[in-house]
């Protein structure tokens, strides 16, 4: 955070020759590769831009940050972001970004809930049912197994449109069959733990149009008790030629 605190709110430009590597990888949507795109975009931010960070998880080399954008594009934007830390400098980048909706069918934000990391000691216990959930149901379709993976009796809902249980969950998906809204989960390429919370990184197909998920699941009791997520179209064209993921 701190990386981020010099750069993007004291604005010292320096902070990407102390901090980020010299072959700096991007793979966001907005800028372009390299150290310099990153210094480009940052002389660019508006006045009134800032950050709120929500929460953050660490595991071996990767680092994900959930948080909120102000004065950034269309104003807040709710966000994940990745990153890969090498040799102390931060090596390559990823992220998605939405629009934060001021009403959600839960009450909930998008952002709020638990943030603390309680259990460092579950964190492997805790990614194989959520990377299990994933493979199982979300890519698999074996929606008959959903209750191998979340709780029953508590499943807090982050998502703009769906409402909190299973039975929130239900009739979203419902809904959105009725509406002729598919959803298709088809690679996870990354899963970032630490303790109760892990976050996924997937590609897949929402309407059909060519989308990148991001969920933050956490988990207690060997079940999943609540989730966030980010999810984002992916563009037909990207300022650098590393890919989205």
């Amino acid at each position: 955070m701190k990386a981020g605190s010099e750069l993007f709110i004291d604005r010292d430009l320096g902070a990407v020759d102390r901090w980020w590597a010299t072959d700096y990888r991007q793979h966001s949507a907005m800028v372009a590769d390299g150290p310099g795109a990153l210094r480009g975009l940052v002389a660019g931010l508006p006045e009134g831009f800032r950050f709120e960070p929500a929460r953050m998880l660490a595991d071996g080399d990767l680092v994900a940050v959930h948080c909120v954008y102000h004065g950034f594009g269309p104003d807040p934007l709710v966000a994940f972001d990745l990153f890969r830390v090498a040799d102390g400098r931060i090596a390559e980048h990823w992220d998605a970004l939405q629009p934060a909706i001021p009403s959600t069918a839960s009450g909930r934000s998008q952002v709020d809930g638990p943030a603390e990391v309680t259990a460092p000691e579950q964190t492997e216990a805790s990614r194989a049912v959520v990377v299990g959930f994933v493979e199982a149901v979300l890519k698999g379709g074996q929606v008959d197994r959903i209750t191998e993976f979340i709780s029953t009796e508590q499943y807090d809902q982050h998502n703009p449109g769906v409402a909190d249980g299973l039975d929130g969950l239900g009739a979203a998906l419902k809904s959105w069959g009725e509406q002729g809204i598919t959803m298709q989960y088809d690679t996870l390429y990354r899963s970032v733990a630490e303790g109760e919370f892990v976050l996924t990184q997937s590609e897949g197909r929402l309407g059909g149009k060519p989308t990148a998920f991001y969920d933050l699941f956490r988990v207690d009791g060997g079940k999943i008790v609540e989730h966030w997520d980010v999810v984002a179209d992916i563009p037909e064209s990207l300022p650098h030629g590393n890919g989205l993921f």
